[in-house]
């Protein structure tokens, strides 16, 4: 009997956590105002963009530092996990960090 409470309370546990997924992309557009960016990456030999909601409480960070997501541009190269909305609708983001910026222009030394 014991044995089958725990069971019941484990799965219980699990079935709560929301799935969690990780991209890896360059940020197409930052919507302070809607709390929202999109994130181009590469899926298979297509690209693909994401829209992710940006919640408040989502921990935005470059170099292990916080970063306002107001100083998310476009080009940056991010590192996000997220997982479905409430309701299943959209995406929303868990963390987002800027791993890197993509470099634009002819190389000088060529």
């Amino acid at each position: 009997m014991n044995r089958i409470a725990i069971v019941a309370f484990c799965s219980l546990l699990t079935a709560q956590q929301p799935a969690q997924h990780t991209l890896q992309g360059a940020v197409r557009v930052v919507d302070v105002r809607g709390r929202a960016i999109e994130v181009t990456t590469g899926v298979g030999f297509a690209l693909r963009v994401m829209r992710l909601q940006v919640p408040t409480d989502t921990r935005v960070s470059a170099a292990g530092a916080a970063l306002p997501l107001g100083l998310l541009r476009s080009g940056d190269i991010v590192r996000v996990s997220y997982g479905t909305g409430r309701g299943g609708e959209g995406y929303v983001a868990y963390t987002i960090e800027r791993v890197g910026r993509m470099a634009t222009g002819l190389d000088p030394s060529r």
